[in-house]
Formats: C-alpha cells, sequence, structure tokens
C-alpha cells in the first residue's frame, strides 16, 4: 500500500483576510531530488510563489540533492536559507551557513507596515531535536550520510562528538 507523501510548508496569513503574506518552505529531501514527482511539483510551487506578491523564505538545512537554482552564484556552504520579497525581486537575501556556524536569526517579511518578525533558526531546531527525541534515535557511531563532509567538516564533527561525550 502507497503511503502519502506529505510535505507541509508554513504560511503568514492576514487575519482579518486570510490573505497570504509570506510562505516559509523547509526543503525535504524529495524537494532536492529531480525526477521526482515532488519535486516537479515543489519547483511549480516555487515558480508561481516568485511571480506572486507573497514573500518567500526556503530553508535549506540538507547538505546532499540538487539546490533550487539562483540567478547568481552563492559562496559555498552546505545550508542556506534564501530570502524573496515580493518587492524586491529578483534580488533575493542568502544566507549561507557554514557546518560550524551557529543557525541565524531570520528576517520574516509581513504586510507594511508591520516589521519583519524575528524567527531564531537555532531554537526552532533546537527545539525540533528535543520534541522529536533525535538525541536517542540517531545512532552517532555512524558516518554522516552523504555527499562526504569535507576534511575540516570532518575534523569540527569529531570534535563535537568528543565534547559531548559520544565518540
Amino acid at each position: 500500500m502507497e503511503v502519502p507523501l506529505r510535505l507541509y510548508s508554513v504560511e503568514i496569513r492576514k487575519a482579518d483576510t486570510e490573505q497570504l503574506v509570506t510562505v516559509i518552505e523547509i526543503l525535504s529531501p524529495v524537494n532536492k531530488r529531480a525526477g521526482h514527482e515532488a519535486h516537479q511539483e515543489y519547483r511549480r510551487k516555487r515558480r508561481d510563489l516568485l511571480r506572486s506578491s507573497v514573500h518567500r523564505m526556503e530553508i535549506d538545512l540538507l547538505r546532499g540533492g540538487e539546490r533550487p537554482p539562483l540567478e547568481d552564484p552563492v559562496p559555498p556552504a552546505p545550508y542556506y536559507v534564501v530570502l524573496s520579497r515580493a518587492d524586491r525581486r529578483p534580488t533575493v537575501e542568502v544566507w549561507p551557513i557554514l557546518l560550524w556556524d551557529p543557525l541565524p536569526v531570520l528576517p520574516v517579511p509581513l504586510l507594511e507596515p508591520d516589521p519583519d518578525a524575528p524567527l531564531d533558526l537555532g531554537a526552532v531546531v533546537a527545539a525540533v531535536y528535543e520534541r522529536g527525541a533525535y538525541g536517542v534515535q540517531i545512532d552517532y557511531r555512524q558516518p554522516p550520510p552523504p555527499p562526504p563532509l569535507s576534511e575540516a567538516e570532518q575534523a569540527w564533527l569529531e570534535a563535537q562528538l568528543r565534547q559531548q561525550g559520544l565518540r
């Protein structure tokens, strides 16, 4: 029996009219797997949102897979956050995040005259890790999933695991 694939995004809407203001997409592996039906659907949804008056934030905390295209090259990094503000397209804001970087506090655009709302990505990931009990589910003795880490990333990871008593 085929289990339906459920992908989620966060939608920020205006309270009184339900007008869609901002969409926050957290990429899943199928979003980055060319040829997968979910990848094609994701690309279509992305294109439609970029043609609309909706702000769009894409959070990519997956090292592997095909990254969604950007017009200009970005610094190499395993993780990225891309913010496309409706009123500044095609220009986007990009946060390249190295493995050892703390996750940033991100500006989530709202409607004028409201200021951006801060999203503490590090606190969100920590809460998901804790609530999902990933600390007991992940076997840190196993190598990390592909793609391979660079020498610097592997050395940093080993130091972190030793510091936490997991090596």
